[in-house]
């Protein structure tokens, strides 16, 4: 089921989104050769305390029976596509490529949001991995607008990805958000225009290309979240929460 949300809502979920914004810039500013994936969980823990929100993201379950997440964000690194775990044994070194995933809850409403960065001197082609892909989410909701289908978005997404060499991973998707972190409709980076559900006014969702440098296929760790590329490629994540209105796109999720 889709709820569409009003706009006394949205503007709640434009609260929220400021909040993950926000720190997300933080976290971003924290990165560097030696600090731990651990230390930037902590980081996050204390600014969801810091603007009275609660966390998305620890103790969720996807899955019947999953192990609940059990930090603040997912930081995936380097061939990680999502759901990495932090650590205080991850330590991060020049050359890696970051993925924060974060989302809090406030006022009852769910904010998410991701970003992809490189630390320190890489590739061309790590840079060009990292703007293909926030450029693809930018195709995406420039298509999010009333009227047009999920389809339109999926499609403007997986074209500009694969017009630029790189593949769209389809084991994990963009989704609705509101009241719950995950709700209808599921929005998935790869499809055909003019396809699927019609956009309503009111839809908020959450549009986040993941995109590999190799394959599209990935594996699943022990640890039962984090998701890696299958033939050990680079991968890189992007993710606003886009509110559907009459006239236009609304991005919650930009600073």
């Amino acid at each position: 089921m889709i709820f569409l949300k009003s706009l006394e809502e949205i503007e709640i979920m434009r609260a929220a989104n400021r909040i993950v914004a926000e720190t997300l810039s933080e976290l971003r500013g924290c990165v560097r050769p030696g600090v731990s994936t651990g230390e930037l969980d902590g980081i996050a823990g204390e600014w969801i305390a810091k603007k009275k929100a609660k966390t998305a993201f620890k103790g969720y379950t996807i899955r019947n029976g999953s192990v609940p997440f059990p930090a603040h964000i997912c930081i995936s690194l380097n061939n990680e596509v999502v759901h990495g775990i932090p650590s205080h044994q991850r330590i991060i070194q020049d050359g890696d490529v970051v993925s924060l995933d974060f989302g809090v809850v406030y006022d009852g409403f769910y904010g998410d949001a991701a970003v992809s960065f490189a630390v320190g001197e890489v590739d061309p082609s790590v840079q060009q991995l990292l703007k293909t892909t926030t450029a693809a989410l930018e195709a995406g909701i420039c298509h999010a607008c009333v009227g047009n289908r999920l389809g339109d978005i999926s499609a403007a997404v997986q074209g500009h990805v694969e017009r630029n060499g790189f593949s769209v991973v389809r084991e994990f998707v963009g989704h609705g958000v509101g009241r719950r972190l995950h709700e209808d409709p599921p929005v998935p980076n790869y499809g055909v225009r003019n396809r699927g559900v019609r956009l309503r006014e009111g839809m908020v969702i959450a549009i986040e290309p993941m995109v590999n440098m190799g394959v599209p296929e990935v594996t699943m760790l022990e640890d039962g979240w984090t998701a890696v590329t299958k033939d050990g490629s680079l991968s890189a994540h992007f993710e606003h929460s886009v509110a559907i209105l009459t006239d236009g796109p609304l991005v919650l999720s930009k600073m």
